[in-house]
């Protein structure tokens, strides 16, 4: 479903439990965003945060849902990308065309200790490493072509070598020789999402990116930062269509309509030391949502409830339904991957017309 300006408007949350060790309130909290048609969750990382491992909780997750999308974070500091790769590629299989990759660096000197590989490095580092993790990733999907299994129990044949492409890229940190040990996901690749919040994640984000969330609670600074991606996305041989830009911003719905505050949409959003945080209700939420798309200045939200629970069922039983009812935000999933709700094509396999490594 497109807005007034042809858009379609794409939203998503954060499933973030804490603490929360058992599967339990994050199957509860996906369930509850597919029953509202949200395009994907997200599930926080780090090695600094305590709780289970977000790509392993999202795993589980799959299973026990059907369309909404799942973006795990998963640093690309200290961790080696071939496993990465495996692991997402792994996570869109058994979803079923449904992954994400939130990607993330470690900047700290405690995070470097727990590996004791190397000290910390600068963010502008880190991020030109992690842009060789998604590039090479990229690669590793799609060292399969997407027929290279023959699965032939008559000949004994399982794999085609001829469509199993060897990868060889050395990056700063690491090397890697291909192919995967997985074969090509559904979605040929999963999705990639990176936070451009802080200006040293652009460059990765323009070039690699196909959702981009930037935390800000100006709409102006939000279409600027938007409009400057695709410009870097054009100039590195991207379409710049390819991309879309949610803006990120933590939501406190715990006291209703009567916690707005004077401004946009009657409720904030306001800057705060964590981060833009909306405080009001799910009609003024919505009406700030419906503002923001209509003038251009991002393709959706990255809505992070501040109270999990309490916050989720207001955003899709409130904000979200109002939405719908609007005939700004569709009712039901059109297709049955992450790239689908998205609008987003299934990328072309690299190798497969050339059969050439590069």
């Amino acid at each position: 479903m497109t807005s007034s300006n042809g858009r379609r408007l794409h939203l998503a949350a954060a499933l973030d439990h804490r603490p929360a060790c058992e599967a339990g309130p994050y199957l509860e909290s996906a369930r509850l965003a597919e029953r509202g048609a949200l395009d994907f969750v997200t599930l926080g990382d780090s090695f600094t945060r305590p709780g289970p491992d977000a790509l392993c909780v999202l795993s589980r997750v799959a299973p026990a849902t059907r369309r909404v999308g799942l973006v795990p974070t998963v640093t690309t500091t200290h961790t080696e990308p071939f496993h990465v790769q495996a692991a997402v590629a792994t996570l869109d299989w058994v979803s079923r065309g449904r992954a994400g990759w939130r990607i993330e660096v470690s900047t700290t000197e405690g995070e470097a200790r727990l590996f004791g590989r190397r000290h910390a490095a600068p963010a502008d580092v880190l991020w030109q490493e992690a842009g060789e993790a998604a590039d090479v990733a990229a690669r590793l999907w799609d060292s399969w072509e997407d027929d290279a299994e023959i699965r032939d129990t008559a000949t004994g044949r399982f794999i085609d070598r001829d469509r199993l492409h060897p990868v060889d890229l050395t990056g700063t940190a690491f090397s890697v020789k291909g192919p995967s040990i997985v074969p090509r996901p559904p979605q040929g690749h999963p999705v990639r999402v990176v936070d451009v919040t802080e200006p040293a994640a652009r460059p990765v984000a323009a070039r690699y990116a196909d959702v981009a969330l930037v935390r800000t609670a100006s709409p102006a600074e939000a279409a600027a930062t938007r409009a400057g991606l695709r410009a870097s996305a054009a100039a590195s041989g991207r379409d710049p269509d390819g991309l879309r830009v949610l803006a990120g911003l933590d939501i406190d719905l715990g006291d209703g309509e009567y916690a707005a505050d004077p401004g946009h949409g009657g409720g904030g959003p306001r800057a705060t030391p964590r981060g833009p945080l909306y405080r009001g209700g799910p009609v003024d939420l919505a009406d700030l949502i419906a503002a923001w798309h209509r003038e251009g200045a991002v393709d959706g939200f990255h809505l992070v409830p501040v109270e999990p629970r309490r916050d989720l069922e207001r955003l899709v039983n409130g904000t979200v339904s109002l939405l719908q009812h609007r005939g700004l935000f569709r009712t039901f999933y059109p297709g049955s991957t992450l790239r689908d709700h998205l609008g987003l094509a299934r990328p072309a396999n690299q190798y497969a017309a050339t059969g050439r490594t590069r």
